[in-house]
């Protein structure tokens, strides 16, 4: 677990605010018998004030405050008022920003140190696993959160890696430090479903002489594991009530019998609630490819089994298909510049997210799949931003600022609770030492639920996991502040 650096009581509610929408209930397909525990920080009101503020919603607002009370945002704007107790912070000269999310991590799953003992990611033993979640491998002492933490994440989403066709559930955590996965868990969020195109099963399972060897293989799987479960999601829907029936001594007004709907599913399949789940629209599919002619595949694939493809990561082409996928709805999870270092990731260019980000309706995402680039994503957006400028195209902050925080959030599914500075969400903020998309750019101070969990200058709001008290690489130096 983490050493506790803040003193935790209830939450204070928050009056008047605009409340973010209540998670939709469960299906018996999404029925969690792992729930979140996590309990927000409990703070005082603060007053952030005299920033430049990209609110994540395409703003930007020079000179302004951002006031958070009761875990929430209340408002954002100059010369706010605050409550006498507010604790108010000069951030004159300095850049305020939405909580930075990843939608593709591997902490906790694949932690450092990065040894044998601590590969939980891929569940080689079939090419279709989507009965496991990543949130049964998720290490919370990972010295990488509090790193990651550092460089103004928030919340991320830890997947399965890319190993099989269906690789299982994926989970998204606010980064805050916890002793379980579940404290860490973020209440309401929707599961993501992890899914992989191309190379990776190809390789994988045809060196076993195991289908898939080919990438016709691959959609072959894909087909017969959604087959199975549109026949179970039809033996396990509640089948409609018969006609009422009155009997002979009923009066008119008496209740008239009829059959009950119930279930006629028989056994809980794992693997078939998972599919289920994704094709009720109530798990996100999130799926890992690289060629533009494999996303048009898998979004067929979708059209073919009724369900939607949330976004396809790392899609090194996704650049040839930006239409399309604003078209769909489709977000583009995205990294700034990595390719070639495999036959699908040849054809990447560095104007990649760029070109997806265009369109109406875009949802371009700067992602990392690494314990480092996480620490770092605001300097893998700003590297999008250089190139695009070379390519002739002019991006603002408080446009790219969207690809690290409102685009993400949307993504995940959790979008009218996070991923921008808006009244009544919650108070998920980084302050930053200056533009943070420049290659000096320093998270400050990061802010959860309005509680300050992060603070550079302050040794007591620098979180480090029990897993390195003592550790010669922490003597002498700050955890979490080494980036």
């Amino acid at each position: 677990m983490f050493r506790p650096f803040l003193a935790g009581c209830g939450l204070v509610l928050l009056a008047g605010a605009a409340q973010a929408a209540a998670p939709a209930p469960a299906s018996r397909y999404t029925q969690d018998p792992y729930p979140s525990t996590y309990r927000p920080v409990a703070s005082g009101p603060v007053l952030l004030r005299g920033a430049t503020v990209l609110t994540g919603t395409g703003q930007r607002l020079d000179g302004a405050d951002v006031l958070l009370q009761g875990g929430k945002i209340v408002a954002v704007g100059s010369g706010l008022d605050a409550p006498a107790d507010a604790a108010r912070v000069d951030a004159s000269g300095k850049w305020i920003t939405p909580g930075i999310i990843d939608v593709h991590s591997h902490l906790g799953v694949y932690p450092s140190p990065g040894v044998s003992a601590h590969s939980d990611g891929n569940e080689m033993t079939s090419p279709v696993t989507p009965n496991v979640w990543a949130e049964h491998s998720i290490w919370p002492q990972d010295p990488g959160f509090a790193a990651a933490l550092a460089g103004g994440i928030t919340s991320l989403q830890i997947l399965p890696g890319s190993a099989n066709l269906i690789g299982g559930r994926g989970v998204t955590l606010k980064n805050v430090p916890a002793g379980s996965y579940q404290a860490m868990k973020f209440p309401g969020a929707p599961w993501g479903l992890k899914m992989a195109c191309g190379e990776n099963p190809k390789r994988v399972y045809g060196s076993r002489n195991v289908s898939p060897g080919t990438r016709m293989g691959n959609v072959a799987g894909y087909r017969a594991a959604f087959i199975d479960a549109s026949e179970y999601l039809r033996k396990t829907t509640p089948k409609a009530a018969k006609p009422a029936k009155k009997r002979w001594w009923q009066s008119s007004s008496a209740p008239a019998a009829s059959d009950s709907e119930k279930d006629t599913g028989g056994k809980r399949d794992l693997k078939l609630d998972t599919l289920a789940g994704a094709i009720k629209g109530d798990i996100l599919v999130h799926i890992h490819c690289y060629r533009a002619d494999e996303m048009t595949t898998m979004l067929d694939l979708a059209k073919e089994f009724g369900f939607k493809i949330s976004a396809f990561h790392h899609g090194v082409e996704a650049y040839k298909i930006a239409d399309r996928l604003a078209a769909e709805n489709v977000c583009g999870a995205l990294w700034a510049d990595w390719w070639g270092f495999k036959m699908e990731a040849f054809d990447g260019i560095q104007e990649n997210i760029a070109i997806v980000d265009r369109p109406a309706n875009s949802c371009a995402i700067v992602h990392s799949d690494s314990e480092e680039g996480i620490q770092r994503l605001n300097q893998e957006a700003a590297k999008v931003i250089a190139h695009a400028r070379l390519a002739g195209i002019e991006i603002a902050p408080e446009r790219a600022i969207r690809w690290l925080t409102q685009n993400p959030a949307k993504a995940l599914g959790i979008g009218e609770r996070t991923g921008t500075l808006e009244a009544g969400k919650m108070g998920d903020v980084v302050v930053w030492n200056g533009n943070p998309f420049s290659v000096y750019a320093k998270a400050e101070q990061v802010y959860i639920d309005g509680a300050r969990v992060y603070d550079r200058a302050d040794p007591a709001r620098q979180p480090k996991s029990d897993f390195m008290l003592g550790q010669p690489a922490t003597q002498g130096a700050a955890a979490g502040g080494v980036r």
